[in-house]
């Protein structure tokens, strides 16, 4: 196992060498402990932690709730409360930071061993799939890549040539790119690959579609008919007069 490098903060100071104790028996290290959330946000942007043990309940004007929240959205490093309350309230309160754990104290290591190697899991995971998202976007962006993007497919990224994408679709928190051969579904929305995609080849026809223009062989109210395929593609009422311009139709 990969040294997990970890910060401790607990303003207990038996319990705060106890987690110490425990943690270097588990074979993770151990860069810092601090007893207040000022002294945790300060130490977690200096040293980079892996992830953080945070007391939700510390002393001074900051609790661990709100170091968390601000450790995670500055510094993109997850947290784990450990904490002697199980209440409702609590709990309530914790859940809003999205910590990435809950572990109550007393504690087994057995259980903290758990909890830290599935969050480093699941923000290794989240990570990963932020930055393929990144690369897409940023080659799209490019003006000199505009006739390709990249997608998801198989944990690889596949170039696809957007003359090839016949259209796009809407599903829930994804979208399918569906090409003449192949369907690509990515965690998007059709605002963002809307975005995406050249406005010149492209229109939306409908809150969950988006079409090439050039694969559109008929329209048969109140749908249009892409080629080959003969797919049916419904047209939003809001979306008509867009598509009868830019169809130039008479």
């Amino acid at each position: 196992m990969s040294k997990t490098n970890i910060l401790v903060v607990e303003d207990e100071s038996i319990v705060a060498k106890d987690i110490q104790h425990s943690l270097k028996k588990l074979g993770y290290t151990v860069v810092g402990i601090c007893s207040n959330g000022e002294d945790a946000i300060k130490t977690a942007e200096e040293l980079k932690p892996d992830l953080v043990l945070m007391d939700i309940m510390l002393k001074g004007d900051m609790s661990g709730i709100e170091a968390a929240s601000f450790i995670r959205e500055k510094f993109n490093i997850p947290v784990i409360y450990l904490t002697a309350y199980a209440d409702e309230s609590t709990l309530s309160k914790a859940k809003v930071s999205e910590p990435y754990g809950y572990i109550i104290k007393p504690f087994k290591e057995i259980d903290l061993h758990t909890s830290i190697e599935m969050a480093v899991y699941k923000h290794e995971k989240e990570s990963d799939i932020k930055k393929e998202r990144d690369f897409l976007y940023s080659i799209v962006e490019n003006k000199e890549s505009k006739d390709i993007i990249f997608v998801k497919s198989n944990s690889r990224l596949v170039k696809v040539k957007t003359s090839d994408i016949y259209f796009v679709e809407a599903l829930k928190d994804y979208v399918v790119i569906n090409t003449a051969n192949a369907r690509y579904t990515i965690h998007s929305t059709m605002k963002d690959i809307e975005k995406k995609l050249p406005s010149s080849d492209f229109i939306r026809v409908h809150r969950s579609f988006i079409v090439r223009i050039d694969k559109i062989v008929a329209i048969e109210q109140p749908n249009l008919i892409l080629e080959d395929d003969k797919k049916l593609i419904p047209i939003g009422g809001s979306y008509k007069d867009d598509l009868a311009n830019r169809l130039n139709m008479v």
